[in-house]
């Protein structure tokens, strides 16, 4: 049985924030009841996905629709993926949100490719992301990571595909804890290298570039990436063990937020950026930095598993009739793991139904042979 999950928003209620620009990049509902295997393709329930980024459209946030925390190439294929963005982004339009959505390179073969190949990958999906009536954002790429031999190939293909976008995108700097595929992105091991071809890219289309969301879980080194960006190009953090301070900023700027932390978040991250548009720093820190805790757990490593923790606090919350992932990604994460998940969000008082997410919680331990 699919269906809208418990308590859904049905539109926007609030609008977006003023002092800083907000995409929490939101997980897929898997159908439970499709009979797939856990290498197949996934089956997604679709009433239920939307209803969640229904969810965070109401608290004002934007969405970053098939990025990993969809499980983009981790359950998720380029078909699924295609489709997701195809219904999420009229369902965008639907209700005036604002959706940003990956294009990458994820269809390719198994196996080399070449230069070629990774551009007119990345064509094809730019084109149906722009064609959805979404914002890009160029993924990080493994085909490309596989195909370059050094920064001159970075440069070449991005300059090829920032030519012919038709709006500014977000560029996608996505570190190996996230993705190992993705070790030496940018054509170098040494970050500060990979920095500078990253800057060169923007350097030579600034006007085609609205930032680069930066996940590397390094603060300083964000830090110092935003203060050499171009005037008008954006720093999306992407560090979800870092956001508080990277969003708050300092006297020579602030980072805004492409977060997965905040898909199970979104309550507190929007009361706490619209305390930041009061002019309110000290409420911002008060509300977001009680939540490090949980971000830190979810992800800790290996850092590429927070998806399962991210969707069992949505089941937990609500948003979601089961516990159930594509790929079969739900098994994770340990039972300690998703327990102490569970303890940390309902110390922030996350769960809309406290009630509700015990009495789920002690199901979920009586099943795993556990008593609480």
């Amino acid at each position: 049985m699919t269906g809208a999950p418990i308590g859904a928003a049905t539109g926007v209620a609030s609008p977006p924030p003023r002092s800083r620009s907000v995409l929490a990049a939101a997980h897929v509902v898997a159908d439970p009841h499709a009979d797939v295997s856990p290498d197949g393709p996934a089956a997604v329930d679709w009433d239920a996905t939307l209803a969640f980024r229904r969810h965070l459209w109401a608290h004002g946030l934007g969405v970053a629709e098939a990025m990993d925390t969809a499980q983009r190439g981790a359950g998720l294929d380029w078909p699924g993926a295609a489709e997701l963005i195809r219904r999420s982004a009229a369902e965008a339009r639907a209700v005036g949100g604002r959706i940003a959505c990956g294009a990458g390179t994820d269809h390719l073969p198994p196996g080399p490719a070449s230069l070629t190949d990774v551009r007119h990958a990345y064509e094809e999906q730019l084109a149906h992301v722009e064609a959805a009536g979404a914002q890009p954002v160029l993924m990080a790429s493994r085909a490309l990571a596989a195909a370059a031999r050094g920064p001159d190939d970075y440069l070449t293909t991005y300059d090829a595909l920032l030519r012919q976008t038709a709006a500014p995108v977000i560029l996608h700097w996505l570190g190996p804890m996230f993705d190992p595929a993705l070790e030496g992105y940018w054509g170098a091991t040494d970050l500060d290298a990979a920095t500078d071809t990253l800057l060169a890219v923007i350097a030579a289309h600034p006007d085609k570039v609205d930032g680069v969301k930066v996940s590397l879980l390094d603060a300083d080194r964000e830090i110092a990436l935003r203060r050499r960006l171009p005037p008008g190009v954006r720093c999306y953090t992407g560090d979800d063990l870092h956001y508080p301070e990277l969003i708050a900023g300092d006297d020579q700027g602030h980072s805004d937020a492409l977060l997965g932390v905040f898909d199970p978040l979104a309550p507190i991250a929007a009361r706490a950026v619209r305390a930041l548009d009061a002019g309110d720093p000290g409420g911002f820190r008060a509300l977001l930095d009680p939540t490090l805790a949980l971000a830190r757990h979810l992800f800790e490593p290996p850092t590429r598993h927070y998806k399962t923790g991210v969707v069992f606090l949505a089941w937990l919350a609500g948003h979601q009739r089961h516990f159930t992932m594509v790929g079969g990604l739900q098994s994770a994460r340990s039972l300690p793991h998703l327990t102490r998940a569970y303890e940390l969000a309902d110390a922030l008082a996350l769960f809309p139904d406290p009630a509700l997410a015990e009495h789920r919680m002690r199901a979920f331990l009586t099943v795993h042979g556990a008593t609480r």
